[in-house]
């Protein structure tokens, strides 16, 4: 079920409360969201948020994607984004058949350039650029660590895996990003490197907590931390270990437990102050920056928007920032600021995520949860707004 003209999220949980002859009371029940939070979201009086839409999911035992409308096709065939899907699923579909007889691969410093480029190129919004490269270049890294098996063609071969996760959750393809995190976690077990290792466990917890499944995603985030344990002490492992605190603090306020969120915030802080600002290491972005973004995402997640958005204000983010970040902060604050009724400074950050990183934002599911919002707060739409919302396709 994909998105449709005029539809919105709440429209989706409804049809699919329908199709389950459920009521309104029984679907709260089920999905523990409060029966009036219910009502406005399936009204589209109230924008749908993340915890909302995976209860309801897993309440009506479907993907979070059947009720966000996810992919959006639409957009996609616009843009010519949607062509550029299957050559990577079938990337994804060789990883262990060998060497392919009809690739010469280049040497793997050439190949080694390709994969930081597009690293670096995803993270500045160049999703579709990133989105018809990445196949090519799998294939032919692919075809390197099978002809010469060794641990830094293996681990080559896993940062190409992860720049395909990064495209296809962009652009709300969640079974690819699923099978492109599974081909990470193949290709970094032949690396023996236990941060990749690490940082595998990191993003599969997110693909939990997007999904409401809130007590794995806990449980992958504390094998992670363990199976950094294993890897040399320094710069990169303390990096990749304060990520995972900032995502089990996200982790934790969304099960709305605040203890065990600021507990997280807190180790991830300590661990900041220690790297500094650490944006490129695996390009995480990780740093006191980004410990102060996750902490507006918390208070966020916990239901505190006037906090969130007092703080979210006081966030100076560098410029070595990368822009994909930048854009997901933007849409962060703007729905922390609809929730509070400044709905004027709730769109200008929605028009500043879409500058930090266009095609991103036009796929952000927050961005257009945000975007409902405004629209059913405000009875009178300035041209600009009505263009924001036909850039989204809504």
């Amino acid at each position: 079920m994909h998105s449709l003209p005029h539809d919105h999220t709440g429209a989706r949980i409804r049809r699919l409360r329908l199709e389950r002859h459920l009521t309104q009371a029984a679907l709260a029940e089920l999905s523990s969201i409060p029966y009036g939070t219910l009502t406005k979201v399936e009204q589209g009086v109230t924008p749908a948020s993340p915890y909302v839409i995976a209860a309801a999911a897993r309440a009506l035992r479907v993907q979070v994607e059947t009720v966000t409308g996810q992919p959006y096709v639409t957009e996609l065939r616009a843009d010519e984004l949607d062509v550029l899907i299957r050559p990577i699923r079938e990337a994804l579909d060789v990883y262990d058949l060998g060497a392919d007889p009809d690739i010469a691969p280049r040497p793997e410093e050439l190949l080694a350039a390709d994969a930081e480029e597009l690293l670096v190129a995803v993270r500045a919004g160049e999703i579709k650029q990133v989105a018809a490269r990445i196949p090519g270049l799998i294939q032919e890294v692919t075809t390197a660590a099978h002809a010469a098996p060794g641990r830094e063609s293996w681990l080559l071969l896993a940062s190409t895996y992860r720049t395909a996760y990064d495209v296809a959750s962009k652009l709300g393809y969640y079974d690819l990003a699923a099978i492109a995190l599974a081909r990470m976690d193949w290709a970094a077990q032949r690396g023996s490197n236990a941060v990749i290792g690490g940082m595998y466990r990191y993003m599969r917890a997110l693909t939990y907590l997007r999904e409401g499944g809130y007590k794995t995603g806990q449980l992958l985030i504390e094998l992670g931390l363990r199976t950094l344990e294993q890897a040399e002490p320094g710069r990169e492992r303390e990096v990749v270990t304060g990520q995972l605190h900032l995502g089990a603090a996200v982790m934790a306020a969304r099960s709305k437990d605040r203890q065990r969120a600021d507990g997280h915030l807190a180790e991830a802080g300590r661990i900041a102050e220690g790297t500094g600002e650490a944006v490129e290491t695996h390009w995480l972005a990780f740093g006191p920056t980004n410990v102060q973004v996750h902490r507006v995402s918390v208070l966020a997640e916990l239901d505190e928007y006037g906090q969130a958005s007092q703080e979210g204000r006081g966030v100076n983010i560098p410029a070595s920032w990368p822009k994909s970040r930048r854009s997901h902060h933007y849409a962060e604050l703007a729905r922390a600021q609809m929730w509070t009724g400044d709905l004027d400074a709730s769109f200008q950050n929605l028009l500043r995520a879409r500058k930090s990183a266009p095609q991103q934002a036009r796929y952000h599911q927050t961005v257009r949860e945000t975007y409902a919002g405004l629209e059913a707060a405000r009875r009178q739409l300035p041209d600009s707004f009505l263009s924001y919302g036909s850039w989204l396709g809504i």
